[in-house]
């Protein structure tokens, strides 16, 4: 069993936040996230198949109780329903968003942005 590092761990009236290691925002230990080690230590195995989803919405908490093995499809669902404007604070409403084959999405307006500006790249290297 991995031992949790409890000196890297923040304890909050909620959450118990990561003071360790990072990547891509989580928290990381022994060669994966903080949070899978925590919750395996604590509560047991991640079903086969599933993926923990932070209730809190904190990357960085490790809390067990703030954490549910779902699928990834409901886990990007959940994701998605949280956040209402995209990076550029354009609306994710439904004409706005573009959801990817693989779940994601994307605020139309963005893309329509990143086209232009590569349409025009091109056309000034063409020129």
């Amino acid at each position: 069993m991995t031992r949790i590092k409890w000196e890297q761990i923040q304890f909050t009236d909620t959450c118990w936040l990561w003071l360790g290691p990072q990547i891509k925002g989580y928290g990381k230990s022994h060669g994966t996230t903080a949070h899978r080690v925590v919750y395996r230590a604590l509560v047991g195995p991640i079903p086969e198949g599933l993926e923990l989803d932070h209730l809190c919405m904190r990357k960085l908490c490790v809390n067990p109780e703030h954490l549910e093995p779902v699928t990834r499809a409901e886990n990007m669902r959940r994701r998605a329903a949280a956040y209402v404007t995209c990076v550029n604070g354009h609306d994710f409403s439904p004409e706005n968003t573009y959801i990817r084959p693989g779940g994601g999405r994307d605020c139309r307006q963005c893309i329509r942005r990143r086209v232009a500006k590569h349409r025009a790249r091109r056309r000034s290297v063409a020129a």
